[in-house]
């Protein structure tokens, strides 16, 4: 998928959840709620020459994650050491269900509880 499309559905989970907001940090499209905390970062050949993007992770999500399937998931540098959990986008057959719910625990991790009740 070239990196424009996947940027473009990966927006698309994040701006549907409830107060997010999109703006760039370090250089890349990153999603905060309430414009403050960031809970998803995209990553296009940040560090690296892979397409991807950084989130907050349950507690395990990462290492469980990374150890299963380590062609598709990573730990990220800057935020790994905190359970951050990173998705490669440039695999072949994303799966964008598994990615939406990613996406939503990542917001679970950092978003108050007032705004996950209101979550779709």
């Amino acid at each position: 998928m070239p990196p424009v499309d996947a940027l473009e559905r990966l927006r698309a989970l994040c701006l549907a959840l409830p107060e997010t907001t999109e703006r760039l940090s370090h250089g890349e499209p990153t999603w905060f709620v309430r414009g403050k905390k960031t809970f998803v970062m995209f990553a296009d050949h940040h560090h690296d020459d892979r397409l991807a993007f950084w989130c907050a992770a349950p507690p395990g999500a990462q290492e469980e994650l990374v150890s299963e399937d380590p062609e598709r998931f990573f730990r990220p540098p800057y935020v790994g050491h905190r359970g951050w959990l990173g998705v490669y986008l440039d695999v072949p057959d994303v799966d964008w269900d598994e990615v939406a719910e990613i996406v939503s625990d990542a917001y679970r991790r950092i978003a108050p509880k007032s705004l996950i009740a209101r979550m779709p």
